[in-house]
């Protein structure tokens, strides 16, 4: 079973599983759930990231909705 698969159908179960057993699966999850996620950056992307967020912050970046980031992939995709 392919991972995509696996999740669907943990979702599907989580969604119909009753409080017990969610509360069961939350207690031995919830460490991991909660866990930060760490990516190791090298100090170019993190001056460029840190350069993208200042600009942001200051009104002069440009940001885009979840859509424009999706039409935006897509584009450069098939060029």
């Amino acid at each position: 079973m392919t991972i995509p698969a696996m999740r669907k159908q943990l979702m599907v179960y989580l969604e119909n599983a009753d409080d017990k057993k969610i509360k069961g699966w939350y207690s031995l999850l919830e460490d991991t759930i909660h866990e930060k996620a760490e990516v190791d950056l090298t100090p170019v992307q993190l001056k460029f990231l840190n350069e993208e967020r200042r600009k942001y912050l200051n009104g002069e970046g440009k940001s885009y909705s979840i859509e424009e980031s999706k039409e935006l992939i897509m584009k450069r995709k098939t060029s």
